[in-house]
């Protein structure tokens, strides 16, 4: 079996408010390996967001160990976890945050080209991409000339534009209807097949946790495999 891209060792965050100390992950371990999706579900506030920022190296954890590729990113100073994150590390949000001015082949080619790329070898990149998502019609369209479901593809392509080796995703698909966020998830999963990322996997979405490689639930803290 291969080693993992994610592993999160006794992971905790708490968070103090007043005199209260509240205790949202408590001791948490995951693995998560090259090619695989894997969905994290829970009620809201059960620290899913929580735990996807420790993970994506965007929040310290209280305690435990973030270990991405083989290393310990828990004393790593600010720019290192920064480059780590720009090189290593793809994020999908439930809100696309596509920037409004460019159209989607340059938003898909401004990481490439925040990392160091050449802006034709950048947009070539990207071309690649929004083709393998279904969109190489809408490449000059700017996020308003496109649909919800477009817009999200972008944001993917966009995520996946240098090549991370794990894709973190907060409710991917959340702000979608049912047959739009089943055909965005299956972009998706596709991508991740053949480009082998590891992928985690945030979701309300019940029906697409079952399309997973498998489903952890994270409730009071503490993450248990979904049957």
């Amino acid at each position: 079996m291969s080693e993992p891209i994610l592993a999160l060792r006794g992971l905790t965050r708490s968070y103090v408010t007043g005199e209260k100390t509240l205790e949202v992950l408590k001791g948490v371990d995951l693995d998560v390996r090259p090619g695989e999706i894997v969905g994290l579900v829970g009620p809201s506030g059960s620290g899913k967001s929580s735990l996807l920022h420790a993970a994506g190296l965007l929040e310290h954890p209280t305690a435990g160990a973030v270990i991405i590729e083989g290393r310990a990113c828990g004393d790593l100073d600010d720019r290192t976890r920064t480059r780590i994150r720009l090189a290593t590390i793809g994020f999908v949000y439930q809100f696309h945050h596509l920037l409004p001015e460019l159209s989607a082949l340059d938003n898909v080619a401004l990481p490439v080209m925040i990392a160091g790329g050449k802006r034709r070898a950048a947009r070539e990149r990207a071309r690649r991409l929004l083709d393998d998502l279904g969109l190489a019609d809408r490449l000059s369209h700017q996020p308003a000339q496109l649909s919800g479901g477009e817009q999200q593809r972008v944001a993917v392509a966009r995520a996946l534009a240098n090549a991370p080796r794990l894709l973190l995703a907060d409710e991917p698909t959340g702000n979608l209807d049912p047959a739009t966020s089943a055909a965005v998830f299956e972009s998706l999963r596709t991508l991740v097949r053949a480009t082998g990322v590891a992928a985690l996997i945030a979701t309300h979405n019940l029906a697409l946790a079952d399309r997973m490689d498998r489903v952890l639930t994270l409730e009071s803290g503490r993450l248990t495999t979904r049957s």
